[in-house]
């Protein structure tokens, strides 16, 4: 028999992120923010592969980053409300862990799998963050998939991408409920 762990269920059942334009200060400390860390490594991963890093973001970092985005918005001919919510990402944020994507060469491991794992880490991370007390959204955007955004910006090689950006600080409201999937609608049964 199974021993459900009703705690973590409910959890599951009802979180929700925060909308990373809500979340300010105090942020995690680095010794508040390991064991996050370590709960998103924990992701399944084919092949103990881990095709993924974490970069923390903080402070003159994050207004790095947000000259970054509008410069580049600019290079891009990206419109002015475009920019500006690229910039605002990061200019607006007190802490961010980017997860980047590792792609490692593998000959049973597919690409996509590894690109799945990563997307795991995030959601892991995520839920991590909402479980530990604070807010936590995941964001990406148009800057994240530039890749001289993540050259300049991070320091990233060619075979590394931006899985997310993991905002994390402390809420400032409560975060609005939204509609959920209709579970009949997205599901089908299988028996024969």
């Amino acid at each position: 028999m199974p021993t459900p762990n009703p705690a973590a269920m409910e959890f599951l059942l009802t979180r929700r992120s925060r909308p990373a334009k809500t979340l300010t200060t105090p942020v995690p400390t680095r010794d508040e923010l390991l064991p996050i860390l370590t709960a998103a490594a924990r992701t399944p991963d084919h092949g103990k592969l881990e095709p993924w890093r974490f970069i923390v973001l903080e402070g003159a970092a994050l207004q790095r980053l947000a000259a970054l985005a509008a410069d580049r918005g600019r290079d891009l001919g990206k419109d002015d409300d475009q920019i500006e919510k690229a910039r605002k990402q990061f200019a607006d944020a007190a802490l961010a862990v980017a997860v980047i994507e590792v792609q490692r060469p593998s000959e049973k491991i597919p690409a996509l799998e590894q690109t799945y794992s990563a997307g795991a880490v995030c959601l892991a991370l995520l839920n991590a963050a909402l479980a530990s007390g604070w807010g936590a959204n995941w964001l990406s955007g148009w800057a994240s998939h530039d890749a001289a955004f993540r050259e300049q910006g991070l320091g990233l090689a060619p075979h590394e991408r931006i899985a997310g950006f993991i905002h994390i600080g402390t809420e400032t409201s409560p975060p609005p409920d939204r509609p959920r999937p209709d579970i009949a609608a997205v599901t089908d049964w299988v028996s024969e």
